[in-house]
């Protein structure tokens, strides 16, 4: 075998070049967004406040999505049961696999999510931002567009 015909092709992000979405309970760093790994996944670290809510119970009919704690303690669902995720411990979700998150103790903690392929989940991340910084209130109506529009259906 001959590693002669490797290719260059590497993508490199510093610590400072990497963009953040700030929420009054979470932080977002969009690590690897899909436009940069070439879509085939989408890895953001997430960082929660104590006592910070996380979405309710949705799937996704495109993607995976996989959770890795790496402090604090994560209240995970895996589509049947909560369970309490602490740095470490890993939880998969498969394509139309229903899932939340939330953070129910009084530390911060974080997570590493990573979805797979690649699809541009910043961009739902940043339109829920602007929802909340502009008070902006939505309709049901509105809602389910932007959930649609986005890959996430509630249960």
């Amino acid at each position: 075998m001959s590693y002669a015909s490797g290719e260059v092709g590497a993508v490199w992000r510093p610590v400072d070049a990497v963009p953040t979405i700030d929420r009054p309970l979470t932080r977002a760093r969009l690590v690897g967004t899909g436009d940069v790994t070439g879509g085939r996944f989408g890895l953001f670290e997430w960082r929660m406040r104590p006592r910070a809510g996380g979405p309710a119970a949705h799937f996704h009919k495109t993607f995976s999505e996989s959770f890795y704690v790496l402090s604090g303690a994560v209240r995970l669902f895996n589509g049947e049961t909560w369970v309490e995720a602490t740095a470490g411990d890993f939880l998969y979700v498969p394509e139309r696999g229903v899932h939340a998150f939330r953070n129910d103790s009084d530390e911060p903690a974080s997570m590493l999510i990573l979805f797979a392929p690649g699809p541009p989940r910043e961009e739902y991340f940043r339109e829920l931002a602007e929802i909340g910084e502009s008070g902006r209130r939505l309709t049901p109506e509105e809602w389910t567009e932007l959930y649609a529009r986005h890959d996430q259906y509630m249960v």
